[in-house]
């Protein structure tokens, strides 16, 4: 693992699965009744078994028809992973959400969380008279990991966090939702298979 650096320290979380204790895009299509058909697309996709473009593409347009506002609502009900998240309040500066989900989806759930919207980075949507009716831009991780010229802890689950968390000077992969993949394993350099282990771990960067 690389040597820690404990100075002007910040936090690069993946949102579905490691903020949240459910995928939020299943979770919408609950409205739908179509979780099932979402679940197994995201799950293959984080294992790394479908491209992530190809797949948020295919999933938004299943859920676009859905009016923007009830869709927000919704999301801003996922369950949390509350423990994470107190960690997050009481750190909210040097905290940062790096997530492929659209921007006008997460809003609300962002402010749950306790973060300033510039504290979030997220994919953008296209909009017509209150509906997502495409994406405009697809968020790109490792892009956003390297702009941040501070010492970058970077946490996520699923393989399309894999470019971040190499991109990190330390890389945590979190397990306490899904099962991790080997490869996100192999990549990690450290994995957290709890979400108290998670805290215990990000506490030993404030030291």
């Amino acid at each position: 693992m690389k040597e820690p650096i404990t100075l002007d320290t910040i936090f690069l979380f993946d949102l579905d699965s490691t903020i949240t204790s459910k995928e939020i895009l299943p979770y919408i299509a609950s409205i739908k009744g179509i979780e099932k058909e979402l679940e197994k697309m995201t799950e293959e996709t984080m294992k790394g078994h479908l491209p992530f473009r190809e797949s948020f593409l295919a999933r938004v347009d299943l859920l676009k028809d859905i009016p923007l506002e009830e869709a927000a609502d919704v999301i801003a009900s996922v369950p949390l992973n509350e423990k994470l998240v107190a960690f997050i309040r009481e750190h909210k500066d040097i905290c940062f959400i790096i997530t492929g989900n659209l921007d006008v989806w997460i809003g609300k759930l962002v402010e749950r969380i306790g973060l300033e919207p510039d504290h979030c980075f997220c994919s953008t949507a296209e909009v017509t008279d209150g509906q997502v009716t495409g994406v405009e831009k697809i968020l790109d991780k490792v892009a956003v990991t390297t702009n941040f010229e501070r010492y970058r802890v970077a946490i996520g689950d699923g393989n399309n966090d894999i470019g971040m968390i190499r991109t990190a000077e330390v890389g945590i992969a979190f397990g306490g939702v899904r099962e991790l993949s080997e490869r996100m394993k192999e990549e990690a350099d450290i994995v957290c298979l709890t979400e108290d282990e998670l805290i215990e771990t990000l506490n030993g960067f404030l030291i």
